[in-house]
């Protein structure tokens, strides 16, 4: 398996190049720090995959993937990125991506991801897996209507998260359920303890057992 390198960090190219090199039947063929560089590297050679870095310099986010799969269809696109935001793992892979891997994942998921996209499935990491999980689920999260006595207004996306907590979920946990990002979770939770004037995470329970949320 012919691969190309593409990340703007030298640090993260010569990483990979040291993981990859424990890997059977795979060489790495080239190294790009821009999108220039990638078509040159294609245009010059083919390449069976390539691992991609979203925020480089010259790729122009989602539709540089589909661009790049338009033009040389056979090649196979595993996305290496710090993005872990759900519809950023969708659109990649609408895009035409065949795995999706956050840098902040464990080292070994780059080889299983590796794996996966040779036998031609595709790879999401464990980090942004509930992301695609969450989306395909036709239920969403019910939204607790004992939320609604809170005498100050909340947001749906508040409501929920506030049914969520006398049951002792942590940011991940609401990430996991409603389809977002811990950050994105964590974000909201901050927001509702700001709104409601309170100062800690008991403080919320408390809150919510008074409305007569149930706790478990």
């Amino acid at each position: 398996m012919r691969t190309i390198i593409a990340d703007d960090h030298a640090i993260i190219r010569e990483g990979l190049k040291q993981l990859l090199s424990t890997v059977d039947a795979l060489t790495v063929s080239g190294e790009a720090a821009d999108g220039e560089a990638v078509h040159r590297l294609l245009n010059e050679g083919s390449a069976d995959l390539l691992i991609l870095d979203l925020g480089m310099p010259g790729v122009s986010g989602f539709q540089f993937i589909a661009n790049l799969r338009t033009q040389w269809p056979e090649l196979r696109v595993l996305v290496l990125t710090a993005n872990v935001e759900p519809r950023s793992v969708r659109a990649a892979f609408s895009a035409g991506a065949n795995g999706y891997l956050t840098k902040g994942g464990d080292p070994s998921e780059l080889i299983a991801a590796i794996d996966a996209i040779r036998k031609g499935a595709p790879y999401i990491a464990e980090e942004v897996r509930f992301a695609v999980d969450q989306h395909d689920s036709p239920s969403e999260t019910p939204e607790p209507t004992a939320a609604i006595m809170s005498p100050v207004t909340l947001t749906r996306r508040e409501r929920q998260i506030l049914g969520m907590i006398p049951h002792g979920a942590t940011s991940r946990d609401i990430a996991s359920r409603l389809g977002i990002s811990p950050l994105t979770a964590r974000k909201h939770r901050e927001n509702l303890m700001r709104k409601l004037d309170l100062h800690s995470s008991a403080e919320l329970t408390a809150y919510a057992i008074r409305l007569g949320l149930p706790a478990g």
